[in-house]
């Protein structure tokens, strides 16, 4: 019988999968064996022939768990699934039975199980299976991840709470997560002072960091639907800025930042040979991520020699500059198992910034 910690969070992009990852990296230094689930999968991949979660498609991979990914995600939710359970055409599909299945024969396997929600306590309403619902038919404590602040984080959780109480789910802490260095001491005080009649624990999570904040070249390629030309071993760099090269060829090269996107036209053939030619130079290598080459007229053909020459990591899009930029300047970079540098990130600071033995204990 494996002890349980469901992961709750108050809404979106709050980081509850980083905080996954650090638990599951923390407690394997305490557990000989722990296991990881995401009963509502929302957001879909195909692995080994099954269609899973990401996120259980991260943890299978970085844990070495590929022997349970049949399991991992028992609810995923392709595209129609929705419409298709609305108009009755999964009927005949008990959904909460797959989900306590696959729980019961990980809690044959694991000493610990971690239950990751999906998004905040309602996620799930429209198949009958809120995150609060999914957390009280399997009996796992809950910890609530959320954002930093005070104010909008307290009214989150209270929200959030309401829900979880409806569903007599046990919510036991709160996790703070994103919080800026110089004021998290005063955050999580504050926080603690609005929750200490609520009997929840307030625990601090992790220190806001671009590194798990940006996006890689890799998922960039993802969002694209592109591939990457050039160096792929720079797929997993984190590009820390992303910049439109508009203007001269030499205020674009003087305004580059450290690991900088660039997006360009293909028609700046001056510009192109200019980045591809100062790839070369360390200093500029380090301020140069890659770039984005949009437009729908070709590259010239010695543009392209000096361009594939160099090496440097491109992509090539039919899109306008502008229609690029917008949809990556609104994306959201999740974490994935091909993303070394961040998972080797969260499982080096969660030694200092997440209190497993407060959180265990809480089980």
């Amino acid at each position: 019988m494996a002890k349980k910690i469901f992961i709750g969070a108050t809404g979106q992009n709050c980081g509850k999968t980083t905080i996954s990852v650090s638990l599951m990296h923390l407690a394997r230094k305490k557990y000989n064996k722990v296991g990881f689930i995401k009963p509502i999968g929302p957001k879909i991949e195909i692995y080994d022939d099954f269609i899973v979660d990401m996120d259980a498609v991260l943890m299978a991979k970085a844990f070495g768990l590929e022997e349970d990914i049949a399991i991992m995600s028992p609810v995923a939710l392709h595209k129609d699934f929705t419409k298709d359970y609305l108009n009755g055409r999964l009927d005949d599909l008990s959904l909460s039975d797959c989900i306590v299945e696959a729980v019961e024969e990980l809690d044959s396997k694991y000493d610990l199980l971690i239950i990751e929600g999906a998004g905040h306590g309602g996620v799930g309403s429209v198949i009958g299976l809120n995150n609060a619902r999914v957390a009280k038919m399997l009996n796992a404590p809950v910890v609530i991840v959320t954002d930093s602040g005070i104010g909008r984080v307290i009214d989150a959780v209270h929200l959030n709470l309401a829900l979880y109480e409806r569903e007599q789910a046990d919510v036991r802490a709160i996790i703070v997560n994103k919080l800026l260095p110089k004021k998290r001491e005063s955050v999580l005080g504050y926080l603690g002072k609005a929750f200490v009649n609520t009997g929840l624990q307030v625990i601090g999570g992790f220190n806001f960091s671009p590194v798990l904040a940006n996006p890689t070249l890799g998922h960039i390629c993802k969002l694209l639907k592109l591939p990457l030309h050039g160096n792929q071993d720079e797929k997993s760099r984190i590009i820390n800025h992303i910049q439109l090269g508009a203007a001269s060829s030499q205020r674009v090269i003087d305004g580059l930042l450290d690991s900088t996107l660039l997006i360009l036209t293909s028609s700046r053939d001056e510009l192109i040979v200019t980045l591809a030619s100062l790839y070369h130079i360390p200093e500029y290598k380090a301020q140069i991520a890659g770039l984005v080459i949009a437009g729908h007229v070709p590259v010239s053909k010695i543009s392209q020699q000096i361009l594939d020459d160099s090496n440097i990591p491109y992509i090539r899009v039919e899109k306008t500059t502008a229609t690029v930029f917008t949809a990556l300047s609104e994306d959201v970079s999740k974490i994935t198992a091909e993303d070394q540098e961040k998972l080797n990130w969260i499982k080096t600071n969660a030694e200092r910034d997440v209190d497993f033995a407060t959180i265990d204990a809480l089980l």
